[in-house]
This record gives C-alpha cells, sequence and structure tokens, in this order.
C-alpha cells in the first residue's frame, strides 16, 4: 500500500476545515484576504497545488496571515519549513563580543519560527519590548561599542522567547525583535562602519518583521538597506530596494513623516551616485508631504527623523550639488533648530558647513567648523561624522600649511583621537 506524498498536513488542514479541492482553498484565500484588508492578494489553485507538494514553498507573509487565520493553525504545523531554518540554536558564523567583566562570544541568532512545546505568558511580549524601547532611547546617548553588543544579547533572547510565544504575545515579540536587530544594524552601519555585517543583520531584522507582519517596520528596514548599495555607489540596487520598500509602506498605515524619510532615504542615496537634481526633487516632494500632513500616526520606534533632519538632507544634498549659498543657509538653520539629543546629527552638519566653507574657498571657517564637530565627537562617537570631518580635512590640502589647517591637524591626530578611531 503506497503512503501518501507532498504535504499532507496542509492538506489534511484543508479537508478539515471543509475545502475538499485546492481551488476550493484558493478562492477562499482570495476572498478572506479582502475582508482582513490585505489587497491585491489572489492564489490559484495552482499555487495550493505547490503548497502541498514534498517540497513546499516558504509562504509570503500575506498567505501565511490569510491561510492560519482559514485553517486555524500556526504556517510551521501546517507543513512549511522557513527558509532560514526552525534551529535557533545553531549559531551564526558572524559572532559578537560582549564585554560584562569576561569576554563572551555570542552569534547572530537565526529568527525561529517553530513554536516550542512550552508557552512564555502574554506578560513577556511587554517585557521583551519594554528592554527594546530603553535601547532605542540610549542610542543617543551611549556610546555604540558599548550599546551594541547589549542589543544583540537582547535579540538573542528574543530568537529564544519567539518559538516560546502565542498570537499577540509572539506578534509583539517578532515586532521588538525586529526592531532590535534593526537598532544593531543602524549600530553597525552608520555608528561602526561595518556594512557587511549590516546587510546580515538587517536580513534577520526583515525575517522578524515578517514574523510579526508588520509592513512599516518592513519598510523601514528593507529602506536602510538600501543605504548600503547607495553609499557604494550601486544606484540600480539602492533603486531596487527602495521600490520594495515604498511597496510594503502602502501595505500600511504610512505616515506623512515616515513617507518623507523615504524620499529622504532615496535622496541620499541618489546624492551619493551623482544624481543631486534627482535628489532635491526627491527632498522637495517630501516636504510637500510633510506639509499636507497625515491622519496616520507616525511608529514609536521612527525617531531618527523629523522636518529639520529633512532639512540636513536637503543642506548635504545641495552641498554637493555646488549650491554654496543654499547649502550654508540652509545647513545653519537646521543647527540652530536641532533639538537637545540630537549630537550625532549636529556632528554632521558641523561637517557639512566645514565642508560648504572650505569649497568657498574660506580655510579659516572651514576649520572652525571642523573644530567642533570634533568637540562634539569627543562626546559622542559617530563614524559618520569623523568621514565628514576627514572629507574636510582631505580637501583643505592646497592649504595645509595655513595655521588654521595644522591647528585641525593637531586636533584630528591628537593621541585620543588617533587611538579613538583606530579602535572604532
Amino acid at each position: 500500500m503506497s503512503r501518501p506524498t507532498g504535504n499532507t498536513r496542509l492538506k489534511v488542514a484543508r479537508m478539515a476545515a471543509g475545502y475538499n479541492s485546492q481551488q476550493a482553498l484558493a478562492d477562499a484565500v482570495t476572498s478572506a484576504a479582502k475582508m482582513l484588508g490585505i489587497r491585491g492578494l489572489s492564489v490559484g489553485a495552482r499555487q495550493v497545488r505547490r503548497w502541498e507538494s514534498s517540497t513546499p514553498p516558504w509562504p509570503q507573509p500575506d498567505c501565511q496571515r490569510v491561510l492560519t487565520h482559514l485553517l486555524g493553525q500556526d504556517i510551521e504545523s501546517l507543513g512549511f519549513t522557513p527558509p532560514w531554518g526552525n534551529d535557533e540554536q545553531r549559531p551564526d558564523p558572524v559572532r559578537r563580543q560582549l564585554v560584562a567583566g569576561a569576554v563572551t562570544a555570542v552569534g547572530l541568532a537565526t529568527v525561529p519560527a517553530q513554536v516550542s512545546a512550552s508557552t512564555q505568558p502574554a506578560t513577556a511580549g511587554a517585557d521583551f519590548e519594554a528592554v527594546t524601547r530603553s535601547h532605542r532611547r540610549l542610542y543617543w546617548t551611549v556610546a555604540p561599542a558599548t550599546l551594541h553588543p547589549a542589543v544583540l544579547a537582547h535579540a538573542v533572547l528574543g530568537c529564544a522567547l519567539l518559538p516560546e510565544t502565542r498570537y499577540n504575545t509572539r506578534r509583539t515579540v517578532a515586532a521588538a525583535l525586529a526592531e532590535s536587530y534593526l537598532l544593531a544594524g543602524r549600530i553597525e552601519f552608520f555608528d561602526l562602519r561595518q556594512q557587511d555585517v549590516a546587510s546580515e543583520t538587517l536580513l534577520r531584522a526583515l525575517q522578524a518583521a515578517g514574523e510579526a507582519d508588520d509592513p512599516l517596520l518592513g519598510s523601514a528596514i528593507l529602506a536602510h538597506t538600501a543605504f548600503v548599495p547607495g553609499w557604494a555607489g550601486r544606484r540600480d540596487d539602492a533603486v531596487e530596494r527602495m521600490v520594495a520598500s515604498r511597496t510594503y509602506a502602502r501595505r500600511g498605515a504610512a505616515s506623512a513623516e515616515f513617507l518623507a524619510w523615504l524620499d529622504a532615504v532615496e535622496a541620499e542615496c541618489e546624492t551619493r551616485c551623482g544624481n543631486t537634481r534627482t535628489a532635491l526633487h526627491l527632498i522637495g516632494h517630501g516636504e510637500d508631504v510633510l506639509a499636507a500632513g497625515s491622519d496616520h500616526p507616525t511608529p514609536s520606534w521612527m525617531d531618527w527623523f523629523s522636518a529639520i533632519r529633512l532639512a540636513a538632507f536637503k543642506g548635504n544634498t545641495q552641498l554637493q550639488a555646488g549650491h554654496l549659498p543654499q547649502a550654508r543657509e540652509t545647513l545653519l538653520r537646521v543647527v540652530q533648530e536641532l533639538p537637545h539629543g540630537a549630537d550625532k546629527q549636529r556632528t554632521v552638519v558641523y561637517g557639512d558647513l566645514a565642508a560648504v566653507e572650505a569649497a568657498a574657498g574660506n580655510p579659516e571657517e572651514a576649520c572652525e567648523y571642523a573644530c567642533r564637530a570634533l568637540d562634539q565627537l569627543a562626546v559622542t562617537w559617530y563614524a559618520t561624522g569623523m568621514d565628514r570631518v576627514r572629507e574636510v580635512r582631505r580637501s583643505l590640502t592646497k592649504w595645509q600649511h595655513e595655521r588654521c589647517v595644522r591647528d585641525l591637524d593637531d586636533r584630528l591626530y591628537g593621541w585620543g583621537t588617533t587611538v579613538s578611531a583606530l579602535t572604532r
């Protein structure tokens, strides 16, 4: 007697739910998607046939949501295996160092989808989320090299909790886990200049956002991944990732601030690729979006953007476009209006003001702004800010025998600054 082949778990669940044919389930998925507010999802019998094959593909998050709704089981119980594996105990090849008295190596944990036999209480979600929220606030004041291992360790805890949670608690843990990985990726990319590591961490963040079925968080993560090719001058890759990010944003209730930030991200990528005219057009669109406003609130985790930060993007693009008077005016306004606690952004703006003055042939003013940036970097380290200062120093080569440039060199290559920069 031959044994049944293929994904029998899904087939049995389908039959038990009253869908006697693959076409019946396909029709039900399409109809239920509309009821759940999922736009544009249409499934045919061929897709169901693939899901019931011996090697079923991992369903997209929207399909997962509808299937679990219709069949009353989680996605793994329906016979699907996540593409990143389900052994959350297996460490990733990327290793991190946790310094807390002793040094312990901790791997970048894999986001699990497998459900454990044990179950955490409903309070676990709120408790885990509270620590994530604290890390978010600490990012603006704690040294990145100190905060980074703590954020990764928290993510390891989230990966351990995720298979032990259900329903709303699981979504809460998954969303907080996605945010933790996003914060770790931001630190790696902007503060520590570890682009390759950041790409891997952001992938984990995206997987966790998929488990949470949070399209706005997914959109934010995808936009951050666009920085990686954008800063490397790979425009096509950056644009493709921004298209994906905007697609996810349309699935959620994106606020005006969120949409303007997407314009700012794409504008920075275009600026890095030499397309300043396109970038200025995007920033202008972002300003219009902010002026129009929106009924949708900005997510609490999006604490890195505001109208004045959009102006900072604009000032840098005006600088790169050679619009020096406009850039100077914009950046001076940004310095005056940046809120308390925006010290990392302030170092970048000082660096851009220094670059404006260097391009305008004013070495003394350029050195003054560069020294202000170094003063701030001594308090709050930010690799992106230091990069701006180094770029300014390279542009001052023809004045390198001037007293102001030599004084800048004394600051830039002092013992503390040099050792700090090399260790970071």
